[in-house]
C-alpha cells in the first residue's frame, strides 16, 4: 500500500514536468511560426515599396529652369546694402506667411482618421492573457501545490520527522527556483522566446513552496523561533522582490498569492496566533514593495486586498476570541502600508485630484495610488469600528489607532495634496464607533455609567472627558493643517466641525450630564468654546480682510456656547439664551463683516422656534405661568426684532427672510397666547373645548403655515421639500381646529361648549373667526403665488362673512339664544340683507380702486345671494312695512350698483385704436 502511495506520488510530480516539457515543444513550434510570419510581412513591404518607387519615376519631369540674363539680373546680397538686404528678407519672410494660409485653403483635406480602439481595462487584458496562456497558470500552481503537499504528505503517514519535512519544502522550492533562473539565464524570459513565463512558473512556485517551509517549521512543528521565522520570511520576501525584479507580474502574482494561501494550505492543530498577523503584513509589503520598483499596479491591489481577506478570515477561524486587538494593529499597519509603500517614502508624496473632487465634477480620475490609499483606508477604518465593541480594550485601541490614521493623513496631506479628503475616512470610523459603543450600551459605556452608582465616591470617571480630549486634539490638528496652502477652507470647516460634532454625539448617544452632572458637562462646551475663540483670533490676524474662516470658527463657538446653556438653564431661561445668541450672531456680524453668521442665525432661528412650538412648546405655554411664557415668547420676538435691526442694509437675505417670518409668528403666537391666558382668568367656562380656544389654536398654525408658505417662495433651495412638508402638517392643523370652531363647538350649533362672552361687536366671536381671517388675509398679502393668495383668500373671506353672521345673530338674539334652532326675527333677516349688500358694494368699491375683475365678479356673487334671500326668504318671512323696506333697499342698492359696474366696465374698456 505504501507503495502504491508512493508510485502515486511520483505520478504527481510528473505530471507538471510533462506539462513543461509540451509547452517547451509547443513554444519552439510558436517561435518557428512567428519567424516565419516576420519574414513574410518583411517581403511584402519591400514589395509595396519597389511599387511605389517605380510609380514615382514614371511621373513627368518637370523642364529644368533657363539661365538667368547677367543684364537683367539683380545685384547680389553682398552689392547690396545691409539695411536694404534686411528688409528684403523681412518682405520675403512675410509673403511666404501670407501664402501658407491660401496654399492650406486650396490644398484637400485629408480624410478623417477612424476612431482609435479602445484599450480594454486591467480585468479584460488578465483574462485575455489567461485565455491564451492558462496552461501557465495551470503549472505554477501545480508545482506550488506540489510542494506544499509534499509537506502534508509526511505529516498525514509519519514517513518524515519534522525537520526532514520542513528542509524537503525547503529544497523543492529552491529547485523549482534554481529551475527557472538557469532557464531565464540561457533562453531567456521575454515573450518573444520560446521559454517565456516559464521561469516565472518555477520561481514562484518555488517561492511558495519556500514560504510554507518556513511557515510550517514555526506554526506547525515549532523547529525555529520567532526572529528565525522572522528572518526567514524576510529573506524569501525579500528573494521575491529581487526575482519580481527580473522576472514580470506573473511571478510577483504567484509569489504573493501563494504566500498568503500557505498558511492555509498546511493544516496546523494548533489555533491561529497573532503572528500569522505579521506573516501577513510582510507579505502584503512585499508585494506593494514589487510594483513600487516595477509599477505594476495590480500586484498592490492583490497584495492588499488579500492582507484585508486572510486577516479578517484568521480572526473567524479562531472565533473572534484573542485576535481582536492584533487584528486591528493587523489592519492600521496595512493601511499606512498601502499609502507609504508606493510613495518609497516616509512622507506620501500622492498627486492629482481628489476623489471627492472626482465625484463632484467628474473630470480626471485619481491617480492609482490615491485609489488603493482609499480601499484600504475604508476597510481599514471598517475593521477598527466593528472590532471595537468587542470589548473596553478592542475599544481604545479602535479610538487610538483611528485617531492616529487621521493625524498622520492630516500630516501626510501637506506634500501629498491628493489624500486631504480620506483623512475624514477614520474620523466618520470614530464617531461611528462612539455611537454604537453608546447606542448599544458596551462595556465602556457601562463602566462609564456605573462608576458612581455603585461607590458614590469612586474616582471622576474619565471616558466620556478623553473621548471629548480625542475630538479636540483631531480639530487643532486640522486647524494646524488649514493654516498650510490648500483647501484652507475645508480644513478650517473641519476644524471647527471635529469636536463640536463629537461632543454632541456623546450627549446624544451617552448622556453624560446624567452620570457627571450638568455642569461638569458644560464646564467641557465652555471650554470647547474658548479654545474655538481663540482659533478665530489666529485666523483673523492669518486671513486679515477675508473673514470666512473666522466666521466658520465663530459660529462652531456660538454654537459650543448654547450647547452649554442646554446643559444648565431652565427651559424659560434656555429659550430667551438661544435666543440672545442669535442676536449676538447678528451683532458680530455687522461688527466685523462675518458673512456665514446668517448660517448659525438660520439655525438659531430654527431652534428656538422649535423650542417655542414643539419642546417645550405650545401645550406647555398654554399652563405655565403668564410671566414664564411672556418671558420666553416675548424674549424671542424682542431678539428676532433686534437681529433684523441689526442686518438692516446688509447683504443676508436668507437671514432677513428668517428673522422676518419668524418675527412675525412669534408675534401672532405671543398675541393668542396672552388672548388665552386673559380669557382663561376671565372666564369660568371650559376653555379647551370653546369656540375662541379652537380659534387661537387655528390662528398659531395657521400662522406657522404661512410662515413656510413665505420662506417657500423667497428662499426655496433644498429644504423645499421640507417646508412644503412642515407647511402642510401645520395648516392640516389649523385648518382641523378651524373645523372644530365652526361644527362641534360652533355655537350657532351647540351650547354645550359654552356660550359667547362679550358685549355685541366685541366678543369671542372675533377671536374664533375674524383673527384666522387676519392670518390668512396676512398671507394673502405677503404671498407671491396666485393659485395660494386665491385659496387663502376664499377661506379668509367665508370666515369673515360667517363672523358678520354670528355677530348679527349675537346682537339680535343675545348669547343664550345664538342656536339657530331658536329661528330669526324680522329685524335679524332684514339686517342680513343690508350686510350682504354692503360687503357686495365694498367688494365693488375694492374692484375699482385696484382693478381686479375677480374681486368685481365676487362682488357680484354676494350681490346674488343678497337677491336670492329677499326673494326666497325674506319676502315669505318678513311683513308688514318690513318686507316692504327690504325690497326697497334691495332695488335702490341694486340701481346703483348697476350703475357703478357699467361705469366700471367703461373705465376697464380699451381707448378706440388702443391694443388689447
Amino acid at each position: 500500500m505504501e507503495g502504491l502511495l508512493v508510485l502515486l506520488g511520483l505520478v504527481v510530480l510528473a505530471i507538471p514536468i510533462a506539462v513543461v516539457v509540451l509547452l517547451i515543444g509547443f513554444s519552439n513550434l510558436r517561435a518557428r511560426v512567428t519567424q516565419l510570419e516576420k519574414t513574410v510581412a518583411r517581403m511584402s513591404a519591400d514589395a509595396l515599396r519597389e511599387d511605389r518607387r517605380a510609380s514615382d519615376t514614371s511621373a513627368e519631369v518637370p523642364p529644368e529652369p533657363k539661365a538667368p540674363d547677367p543684364k537683367t539680373t539683380a545685384p547680389s546680397d553682398t552689392d547690396q546694402p545691409a539695411a536694404a538686404r534686411v528688409i528684403a528678407e523681412r518682405r520675403s519672410a512675410d509673403d511666404q506667411k501670407a501664402a501658407k494660409p491660401a496654399a492650406a485653403a486650396t490644398r484637400s483635406q485629408p480624410p478623417a482618421k477612424p476612431p482609435e480602439p479602445r484599450e480594454p481595462g486591467l480585468p479584460g487584458r488578465f483574462l485575455a492573457w489567461l485565455s491564451v496562456n492558462w496552461f501557465y497558470a495551470v503549472s505554477a500552481i501545480s508545482l506550488a501545490l506540489a510542494g506544499l503537499f509534499l509537506v502534508q504528505y509526511g505529516v498525514e503517514n509519519g514517513y518524515l520527522p519534522p525537520t526532514a519535512r520542513v528542509l524537503a519544502a525547503l529544497a523543492f522550492g529552491a529547485a523549482l527556483i534554481g529551475a527557472g533562473e538557469v532557464i531565464r539565464r540561457r533562453f531567456g524570459d521575454d515573450e518573444s522566446t520560446t521559454t517565456a513565463y516559464l521561469p516565472s512558473v518555477f520561481s514562484g512556485a518555488g517561492l511558495v513552496s519556500l514560504f510554507g517551509g518556513v511557515t510550517a517549521a514555526r506554526l506547525l512543528y515549532g523547529l525555529i523561533g520567532v526572529e528565525a521565522a522572522f528572518a526567514g520570511l524576510a529573506a524569501v520576501g525579500l528573494l521575491g522582490v529581487v526575482l519580481g525584479w527580473f522576472y514580470g507580474p506573473l511571478l510577483a502574482a504567484v509569489g504573493v498569492v501563494g504566500a498568503f494561501g500557505a498558511p492555509f494550505l498546511v493544516d496546523s492543530p494548533d489555533p491561529a496566533t497573532a503572528w500569522l498577523f505579521v506573516y501577513f503584513a510582510i507579505v502584503a509589503a512585499l508585494g506593494l514593495g514589487i510594483d513600487t520598483i516595477r509599477r505594476w499596479a495590480w500586484v498592490s491591489g492583490l497584495s492588499v486586498g488579500l492582507a484585508f481577506v486572510t486577516g479578517f478570515l484568521t480572526v473567524l477561524s479562531a472565533g473572534g476570541t484573542g485576535l481582536d486587538m492584533g487584528f486591528q494593529l493587523y489592519v492600521a499597519g496595512v493601511a499606512v502600508l498601502a499609502i507609504l509603500v508606493p510613495a518609497r517614502s516616509l512622507w506620501p508624496d500622492h498627486d492629482g485630484p481628489l476623489i471627492a473632487e472626482f465625484a463632484v465634477r467628474q473630470n480626471r480620475l485619481p491617480g492609482f495610488p490615491t485609489l488603493l490609499a482609499a480601499a484600504a483606508l475604508v476597510a481599514a477604518s471598517a475593521f477598527l469600528a466593528l472590532a471595537g465593541t468587542n470589548g473596553a480594550d478592542q475599544f481604545w485601541t479602535a479610538v487610538t489607532l483611528l485617531a492616529l490614521l487621521a493625524t498622520a493623513l492630516t500630516v501626510w496631506s501637506v506634500r501629498g495634496p491628493a489624500l486631504q479628503d480620506l483623512a475624514v475616512l477614520p474620523v466618520l470610523a470614530l464617531a461611528a464607533l462612539v455611537a454604537q459603543e453608546g447606542g448599544d450600551r458596551g462595556g465602556v459605556y457601562a463602566a462609564f455609567r456605573t462608576t458612581y452608582a455603585d461607590t458614590p465616591e469612586a474616582d471622576f470617571p474619565m471616558q466620556v472627558s478623553i473621548l471629548w480630549a480625542v475630538g479636540l486634539v483631531l480639530s487643532a490638528i486640522a486647524a494646524g493643517r488649514a493654516l498650510r496652502p490648500g483647501y484652507g477652507l475645508a480644513w478650517g470647516i473641519a476644524a471647527a466641525t471635529i469636536a463640536p460634532a463629537l461632543a454632541i454625539l456623546l450627549e446624544v448617544t451617552w448622556a453624560p450630564a446624567d452620570t457627571i452632572g450638568a455642569y461638569p458637562w458644560a464646564l467641557h462646551a465652555i471650554v470647547l468654546a474658548a479654545v474655538m475663540v481663540a482659533l478665530a483670533l489666529r485666523f483673523a490676524r492669518v486671513d486679515g480682510t477675508d473673514m470666512t474662516r473666522v466666521s466658520v470658527f465663530v459660529l462652531s463657538a456660538l454654537a459650543s456656547i448654547s450647547f452649554a446653556l442646554v446643559l444648565i438653564l431652565s427651559s424659560v431661561a434656555l429659550t430667551v439664551a438661544l435666543a440672545v445668541t442669535v442676536v449676538v450672531a447678528a451683532a458680530l456680524d455687522r461688527r466685523f463683516d462675518l458673512p456665514l453668521m446668517q448660517i448659525f442665525i438660520n439655525i438659531g432661528v430654527v431652534t428656538v422656534g422649535a423650542r417655542l412650538i414643539a419642546d417645550p412648546g405650545l401645550f406647555w405655554a398654554l399652563d405655565a405661568p403668564f410671566w414664564e411664557m411672556l418671558l420666553a415668547y416675548g424674549g424671542a420676538l424682542a431678539a428676532f426684532v433686534a437681529a433684523l435691526w441689526l442686518l438692516r442694509g446688509r447683504n443676508r437675505p436668507s437671514a432677513m427672510v428668517m428673522l422676518d417670518t419668524a418675527a412675525w409668528s412669534t408675534g401672532g403666537t405671543l398675541l393668542s397666547l396672552i388672548l388665552f391666558h386673559v380669557l382663561d382668568n376671565w372666564l369660568s367656562a371650559n376653555d379647551v373645548v370653546s369656540h375662541w380656544s379652537m380659534g387661537l389654536y387655528a390662528v398659531i398654525w395657521l400662522g406657522l403655515m404661512v410662515t413656510q408658505l413665505i420662506r417657500l417662495e423667497q428662499l426655496g433651495g433644498w429644504l423645499r421639500l421640507v417646508r412644503v412638508a412642515l407647511a402642510a402638517v401645520f395648516g392640516l392643523i389649523g385648518l382641523g381646529a378651524l373645523g372644530l370652531a365652526l361644527t362641534v363647538f360652533n355655537p350657532l350649533l351647540t351650547d354645550w361648549a359654552g356660550d359667547v362672552e362679550g358685549v355685541i361687536l366685541l366678543n369671542t366671536l372675533i377671536i374664533a373667526y375674524l383673527l384666522p381671517a387676519a392670518v390668512l388675509a396676512f398671507g394673502v398679502w405677503r404671498l407671491r403665488q396666485p393659485l395660494l393668495r386665491i385659496a387663502l383668500a376664499a377661506v379668509a373671506t367665508g370666515l369673515a362673512g360667517f363672523w358678520a353672521f354670528a355677530a348679527l345673530r349675537h346682537a339680535f338674539q343675545g348669547a343664550s339664544r345664538m342656536e339657530l334652532r331658536f329661528g330669526f326675527t324680522q329685524p335679524e333677516l332684514w339686517s342680513y340683507t343690508v350686510a350682504l349688500l354692503i360687503v357686495g358694494a365694498v367688494l365693488f368699491y375694492q374692484s375699482l380702486a385696484n382693478g381686479s375683475a375677480i374681486v368685481r365678479k365676487a362682488g357680484l356673487v354676494v350681490i346674488g345671494l343678497a337677491v336670492a334671500k329677499v326673494f326666497l326668504i325674506d319676502i315669505s318671512d318678513l311683513s308688514g312695512l318690513t318686507r316692504v323696506l327690504s325690497l326697497v333697499v334691495l332695488g335702490l342698492s341694486l340701481a346703483g350698483l348697476a350703475w357703478l359696474n357699467r361705469w366700471a366696465q367703461e373705465q376697464a374698456a380699451p381707448e378706440p385704436g388702443e391694443k388689447t
